[in-house]
């Protein structure tokens, strides 16, 4: 694997596609460059092997509130001449928008973030491809029960990417990652289960890979003889896995660009308790130990910590340039893209603030009735994110009297993301990183209904 363009060679050939800006016009230019390797192992052999390299760069053109947009997969000159017409051909028959625009620059300081680690370029494919094939043999011989690991992945990028505009921002940003990922196989009794675990880290050396192997044998196993419930109320205990898939999907609504379209159920409710007073979430782009840190968003703008909700109240949204400036707000520092993509908010590093609950084990001692939770089903189908609306399929392990008891499936969890925010009766103090970016505790939810079988 060899590292990508510079930050400095892309950010030399976005700043000088800028300088081409005709009066009038707004320019702003973004480029990408990435390495990447995705292994795939089965029973020991290679089953897929992707090595790839890309690049990209778009342009936005904004004359008179009318916006064009153009994208190539080169930086050829030739090309990113035609791409430069193409947008400005685009802006011609756009529809004039008074709030399009170049993001402005607000005076916030970027902070010099160190997302690169060379170790990466260390290891060599053959490495790579032992340490996938390394964590399915130790999935297989972990339990006679598991009888075999559907998959058994590693990945790993480079990333480099710059951005000017003829506002006068200049930025570039470069970061690497790598994944290992597993899913293993449990049978008994006729019965087969599935248990999935995953880790990334800025470079290979970094994951724990004893955690993955552990995690999804544990949960395979843990899930065998699982039976359909009693319907009933109960409390629900996630660990920081599934706390961070249960509040990703709330913090997905508290995104600028749903406010302005009415299609979150929080848009007017700014300065309102909306969750419970033990609940503090931000988006924390400038956390280095994140891997969703970002120094400059997707307009250049510097990263800032964003608050989003303090103390159960909720204190805003995150926003991009476009959308601010409808608001009224202004950016946060909060927009997303790629190069081939426009701008829009989204939350780089969500950060949930570690409660005094404890570790899971004492959060699970406290809990008389309740669920601890595997996995969610059917979350793209089963959230209603303008309603708030939500049902979804679980599986776990039932508690009682603060004792794991008898495993789950088949079971449907009901509720509304703002009963489920104010429902929150414990915050564990056990707050890790997770390769999606997001940094949270576990969690306890009281008074959730489940569904499963009469009674």
């Amino acid at each position: 694997m060899s590292a990508p363009s510079s930050p400095d060679h892309l950010l030399e050939i976005a700043a000088v596609l800028v300088e081409r800006a005709l009066p009038g016009e707004e320019l702003e230019v973004v480029c990408a460059s990435s390495e990447s390797t995705t292994i795939r192992v089965y029973e020991g052999e290679v089953e897929s092997l992707t090595q790839a390299e890309s690049h990209g760069i778009g342009v936005r053109v904004i004359v008179g509130g009318r916006q064009g947009f153009a994208s190539a997969g080169t930086f050829d000159p030739n090309v990113v001449e035609q791409m430069l017409a193409e947008a400005r051909d685009n802006a011609r028959f756009a529809e004039s928008d008074p709030h399009a625009g170049v993001a402005q620059p607000d005076g916030v300081t970027g902070i010099d973030l160190d997302l690169w680690r060379d170790e990466l370029f260390s290891w060599t494919l053959e490495q790579k491809i032992a340490l996938a094939a390394d964590v399915e043999r130790r999935v297989r011989s972990a339990d006679p029960r598991i009888t075999g690991v559907r998959t058994s992945t590693y990945s790993d990028s480079a990333s480099v990417s710059a951005l000017a505009s003829s506002s006068g921002i200049r930025a570039a940003s470069r970061g690497t990652s790598a994944s290992v990922s597993v899913q293993a196989l449990a049978a008994d009794g006729g019965q087969i289960q599935t248990g999935y675990a995953g880790d990334g880290a800025r470079h290979p050396g970094l994951l724990d890979l004893d955690g993955v192997v552990q995690r999804a044998s544990s949960q395979a196993l843990g899930l065998l003889g699982a039976t359909q419930p009693t319907t009933r109320r109960v409390s629900l205990i996630l660990d920081q896995r599934q706390a961070a898939t249960m509040l990703s999907v709330i913090a997905g609504t508290l995104n600028g660009g749903r406010v302005i379209k009415g299609r979150t159920p929080f848009a007017d409710r700014v300065s309102e308790t909306i969750a419970t007073p033990l609940l503090t979430i931000l988006d924390d782009p400038i956390d280095p130990d994140s891997l969703g840190a970002e120094s400059h968003d997707g307009e250049g703008l510097a990263t800032r910590q964003v608050a989003l909700i303090t103390d159960g109240v909720l204190q805003g949204f995150v926003w991009d340039s476009y959308n601010g400036r409808r608001s009224g707000t202004g950016s946060t520092g909060s927009a997303q893209r790629g190069a081939r993509g426009l701008p829009s908010p989204g939350i780089h590093a969500l950060s949930v603030k570690a409660g005094s609950g404890g570790s899971l084990e004492q959060l699970i001692s406290g809990v008389d009735d309740g669920v601890l939770v595997f996995g969610f089903a059917g979350l793209h189908s089963g959230v209603n994110a303008v309603s708030g609306d939500l049902s979804l399929g679980v599986e776990g392990r039932m508690v009682r009297n603060g004792q794991l008891a008898e495993p789950i499936n088949e079971a449907t969890v009901g509720s509304t993301l703002q009963r489920l925010l104010l429902d929150i009766v414990a915050v564990g103090s056990d707050r890790t990183h997770l390769p999606s970016g997001v940094s949270t505790p576990s969690l306890v939810i009281g008074d959730v209904m489940l569904s499963g079988t009469s009674a």
